[in-house]
């Protein structure tokens, strides 16, 4: 049997949900089951009820050999990341090891194929798994791990056994190459960066190499829609994705870039959709007419459409036009239909879109609604050539260098409508006599029926571990009717505490209802979708604010049914290329309503726009973006301090020899050279230090940081928190500030790693707990796609070192409990390691000058909290690790590491 989805595909996309089928009820529940199921038998698809569990169990006997391999194949890039097995711990240390532990669910194959079929507890449902590849991976099990390690848990197979399972006449779906990113429903417009191209078009140009920064590509011929939305024109059900005609309105521009149709939407080439890194989906099928990259419109006044935004190094252009030129109002939906909003001067302008056909051949169809203007206006419809006509009053069309013009000349409101068709397209002016004129879009504008009426309920599996922090798993929607990935990249509260807000990476906004009423469940409402890399969310007096890569979205509903019916621009300066690299990251809000989030920049290659590797500040009218801060190379994120500086993670690469966690002040400069005009000066005097130096072995990826705002939390209250994207871990933060210079260290707290990649927290002010969401993509080790969880602080000591002060004569670390005097005062129970990086344009570093400092004592201060560690010698360092091993007043095991950084030595002081 051939295993029809690769090993990558199957590690990134093992916890993806199944859709199943759509109901018209109002509700879809996901509760846990009296049995601790996630999925009711309900929730499954039909054939799971059909299948013959003991035909595919007596074939494993004829198929030995191959069912081993393909289990070894589905363990190992999958089941292994979390399990791990006899030599190698898993990364969710928690989870079940088939070598020593007893089944909650059963030992027998059909009990473990119910818990890998419906999910049990933390485990999520393995959906894209075929009866025949779960039978095949329980068959590995048992026999590698169970049968020789665990053999009291081995269940051996007898007739009664057999004669006792479910009986049915099929083997299931045969295998299949899994693509979600390609069966998700989008809804019917998709907000990207796509290149149009016609079907025969050459394969891409893609640079490569050992010498960084990599070259640029010549793209001055390409026909990118840097802020494209794609629109699906034909019926049917499925979204964007699904659908067979489409075209491309680009919001940098004012511009419909193309049309195009055929069986399959796009290639799906992005590091967001299939993981490709260094390139942008492409249009597939057949490209009817395209407009080359520039204005959509003449400038109002002027009549040109000379382009006059920033030109970069490479020749393109990117960003918006002026907004005294043309700017991007938004977007209403209205059943299945788009309507574009936006300005040409003072002229508001709506727009939707449309296709019908003659005979098998495509009509596209924009219809305009324009309100009076004073003045001319012109608008590049296609190249001559392409079969353009017209109907309506108050404008016409002219030809203008190569180009079909629009001009509108009315000085009262006009409706209108074009059509456009493939060149050689014959009978299109008597196609048009017979059409349908243009319609008033006011009437689509102010709200309609909701497009995803269902609620879906999800159970709340309480955390009942040991210690200081308890973990809810606040399951989001496997079962989505909508098959999405829930990739959950940003939450934010309501003033009704019970209720928040969640984003996606894949482009939706759920409302989310059940936080603090502790019934055991949530209730998820998807409010809004399409949308461009979600990566941030903020509720900023009631209303919703998305971080997007191409513009700060605000959420309109108009008609109280929760979902958006208008999809308002708040901001759009962004400054969009075709590279994967430059995520829009973040979002929170400062006393005066300013907003903050962080733009990555290119990977291994230099900046071509300003805001490439920047922090942002978006005045609170959304009219203007100023950059704060430069230097990043991949900023996951701000944290805003109290004192109104910034905090902002970065991660290891060119120019940075590791992560780093940077206290931001405005103007300042954090160290990537291949970011935009960089200062001259390239040594590390040249920029800002920061807080910390973090290590891959701690954290390969950090995320957001966040001050703990809870009185339930304790010691721990008023402290910082650094999220761990890369590893799925939560660290402590303690600092101080010497001479202008924070410095300081992180320090693990005693958590199992989560499913996902931790991206962003909130605390909820109500109940005082902490709330995580969470994802994995590009570059986190965790499997699992998207997470929500809440940790809850018990009365049991948490015994972590919340400060830490490098002086001349050693470093001072102050815990949270009282300490043994004893255990601190053996210096056996203490190691110190320091070493330096270098930082170049090669990515990261190795370590140089390793080293073990030698202790000379260790003391424990009268408060029976602070240690000082007298270390002869001791230097500023770029990596310091302090290996502790102690105990507790009361006698409780105090053992952990902090990793710090030291840029400079106070003064030495005594205990």
């Amino acid at each position: 049997m051939k295993l029809k989805f690769d090993a990558k595909q199957a590690l990134v996309f093992l916890f993806i949900a199944l859709a199943c089928e759509n109901n018209s009820d109002k509700k879809t529940t996901m509760e846990i089951s009296a049995d601790g199921f996630i999925l009711q038998e309900s929730d499954l698809p039909a054939y799971e009820k059909n299948i013959d569990h003991r035909g595919l169990l007596e074939a494993l006997g004829d198929r030995h050999g191959e069912s081993m391999r393909t289990g070894e194949h589905i363990y190992t890039n999958t089941c292994a990341t979390c399990h791990g097995d006899p030599e190698q711990e898993g990364s969710l240390p928690t989870a079940f090891k088939f070598w020593e532990g007893t089944f909650k669910v059963g030992n027998d194959p059909y009990s473990i194929y119910q818990t890998l079929t419906r999910g049990h507890g933390a485990m999520p449902p393995q959906v894209n798994l075929t009866p025949v590849e779960k039978y095949d991976v329980i068959h590995y099990i048992r026999e590698t791990f169970v049968a020789p390690e665990n053999p009291t848990q081995y269940l051996a197979l007898n007739e009664a056994y057999l004669a006792g399972l479910p009986a049915g006449s099929s083997m299931g779906p045969e295998p299949r190459e899994y693509k979600p990113w390609a069966e998700m429903d989008y809804g019917n417009f998709l907000i990207n960066t796509y290149e149009l191209v016609p079907a025969d078009a050459a394969p891409r140009q893609r640079s490569t190499g050992p010498v960084q920064p990599l070259p640029d590509e010549d793209f001055s011929k390409a026909n990118f829609a840097y802020k494209g939305i794609a629109v699906r024109l034909d019926e049917g059900s499925g979204g964007v994705a699904a659908g067979n005609a489409w075209m491309l309105f680009d919001h940098d521009l004012m511009r419909v870039a193309g049309g195009w149709t055929g069986e399959g939407f796009i290639d799906w080439e992005a590091i967001l959709f299939n993981e490709k890194h260094n390139i942008s989906p492409r249009t597939i099928g057949e490209l009817h007419f395209e407009n080359e990259t520039g204005p959509g419109w003449a400038h109002p006044r002027s009549g040109t459409f000379e382009d006059p935004r920033f030109q970069a190094r490479d020749g393109r252009r990117f960003g918006p036009l002026p907004r005294d030129w043309a700017q991007y109002k938004g977007l209403y939906e209205y059943e299945d239909r788009t309507i574009v909003s936006y300005t040409v001067g003072d002229t508001p302008v709506l727009e939707t879109f449309g296709v019908a056909y003659s005979g098998d051949r495509p009509v596209f169809t924009r219809t305009l609604n324009l309100s009076p203007s004073g003045e001319l206006l012109k608008m590049r419809v296609a190249p001559v050539g392409t079969e353009v006509a017209l109907m309506g009053s108050g404008a016409e069309l002219v030809e203008e260098n190569g180009y079909q013009l629009l001009h509108v000349t009315a000085t009262d409101p006009i409706k209108i409508k074009l059509f456009l068709a493939a060149p050689g397209f014959t009978g299109l002016q008597e196609y048009v006599r017979n059409a349908a004129p243009a319609e008033s879009l006011s009437a689509f504008i102010s709200g309609g029926p909701a497009r995803y009426p269902q609620l879906l309920e999800t159970a709340i599996i309480p955390g009942e571990q040991e210690g200081a922090f308890q973990v809810d798993i606040l399951n989001p929607p496997f079962n989505s009717p909508w098959k999405n990935q829930l990739r959950l990249s940003g939450l934010d509260f309501f003033k009704d505490r019970n209720k928040g807000v969640v984003c996606a990476t894949d482009g939706d906004v759920w409302l989310v209802e059940g936080f603090t009423e502790n019934e055991g469940k949530l209730t998820w409402q998807r409010i809004a979708s399409g949308l461009f890399q979600p990566l941030g969310i903020k509720v900023i007096n009631e209303e919703i604010f998305v971080t997007c890569r191409d513009q700060i979205v605000r959420l309109q509903d108009y008609n109280g049914d929760g979902e958006t019916d208008f999809y308002e621009s708040f901001n759009s300066d962004h400054q969009v290329t075709d590279h994967f690299h430059e995520f829009a990251m973040g979002l929170q809000a400062d006393a005066e309503g300013n907003l903050y989030y962080a733009k990555s920049a290119r990977h291994a290659r230099e900046a071509l726009v300003p805001q490439h590797g920047t922090l942002l500040r978006v005045s609170p009218d959304g009219e203007r973006t100023d950059i704060i801060a430069t230097g990043f190379r991949a900023a996951n994120g701000v944290c805003l301090n109290p004192d109104g500086t910034f905090i902002v993670t970065d991660q290891e690469g060119h120019w940075n020899p590791m992560n780093r966690i940077n206290w931001v002040e405005e103007g300042g400069f954090y160290g990537n050279m291949f970011g935009f005009n960089p200062p001259a000066d390239s040594t590390d005097s040249g920029m800002e230090q920061p807080l910390v130096w973090v290590e891959r072995e701690r954290d390969r990826s950090p995320s957001e940081l966040l001050w703990v705002d809870s009185k339930k939390w304790g010691a721990l209250n008023g402290k910082l928190l650094s999220f761990s994207y890369g590893y799925g871990k939560i660290y402590l933060v303690p600092f101080e500030k010497l001479d202008g210079q924070v410095q300081g260290g992180i320090v693990e707290l005693p958590l199992p790693r989560f499913a996902t990649g931790v991206m962003r927290g909130r605390f909820n002010p109500e109940d005082g707990h902490l709330y995580l969401c969470g994802l994995s993509a590009w570059g986190s080790t965790q499997p699992q796609l998207g997470g929500l969880y809440r940790i809850r602080m018990t009365d049991t000591p948490v015994n972590l070192p919340v400060g830490i002060q490098a002086q001349e004569d050693g470093v001072l670390l102050t815990f949270t409990e009282k300490l043994d005097e004893n255990s601190v005062e053996n210096l056996d129970n203490f190691t110190v390691a320091t070493w330096d990086l270098l930082r170049s344009r090669k990515y990261g570093s190795k370590h140089y000058n390793e080293q073990e400092l030698p202790l000379e004592a260790a003391e424990l201060g009268r408060d029976g909290k602070s240690v000082k560690l007298k270390i002869p010698g001791i230097q500023p360092t770029w990596v310091m690790e302090i290996h502790y091993s102690l105990e507790s007043e009361s006698g409780e095991a105090v053992e952990g590491l902090i990793q710090n950084t030291i840029h400079k030595l106070g003064e030495a002081s005594s205990l």
